[in-house]
């Protein structure tokens, strides 16, 4: 299943800094954290990218980069949770939802080796997030950068959820699913 290319490489190298990162934020080194969180964003833009480009899709890069996006997001929901800089419900609400995505999609490729493509809903749930984490994250020190932050992130909280009832409703209206590739690459958020 898992194939040695610079996409697959950039997801595995997501995935390592997952720990990195929760580490330098539970010691404090909020700069350090934070920079780190910024990485593991560009390597999310880059392996798609390059995956694409270069036609290095692998089973492996469709499964595990949605995989490794959604665990860095939620490591990094958790602890700006515990330190209070982001209210719990949103992080046990969004924890939910990418547990019913996450294993929808998983239960959905192997059953008929199929990934559901990411689609507007979806990536613009996946920015507004990322927008929000990045203003509402302490390195800053901005009261109003990070009330802009939270504004964020109920924006990208509810489209995020409108983006799990879409992607059902399509699966639903078209039997197998909407834009489903069979074979071919994509995320799914």
């Amino acid at each position: 299943m898992f194939v040695l290319n610079i996409p697959n490489v950039l997801t595995i190298i997501r995935i390592i800094l997952i720990p990195i990162f929760i580490a330098l934020f539970c010691h404090g080194q909020t700069a350090p954290a934070f920079a780190v969180y910024a990485a593991a964003c560009v390597t999310d833009a880059a392996d798609g990218y390059l995956a694409r480009r270069l036609n290095q899709v692998t089973a492996f890069g469709k499964l595990m980069d949605p995989l490794a996006d959604k665990l860095m997001q939620l490591s990094m929901m958790l602890c700006l949770a515990v330190t209070g800089y982001l209210p719990w419900w949103v992080v046990i609400v969004l924890l939910a939802k990418e547990t019913v995505m996450v294993t929808g999609g998983t239960l959905l490729f192997k059953k008929r080796d199929t990934v559901v493509m990411s689609n507007w809903s979806g990536k613009v749930a996946t920015a507004l997030l990322m927008l929000a984490i990045a203003a509402i994250f302490p390195w800053h020190g901005v009261e109003a950068v990070s009330r802009i932050g939270h504004a964020l992130l109920y924006a990208g909280l509810g489209m995020s959820l409108f983006s799990m009832v879409y992607y059902g409703l399509i699966y639903v209206k078209n039997g197998k699913g909407g834009k489903v590739k069979n074979g071919k690459g994509g995320k799914a958020h």
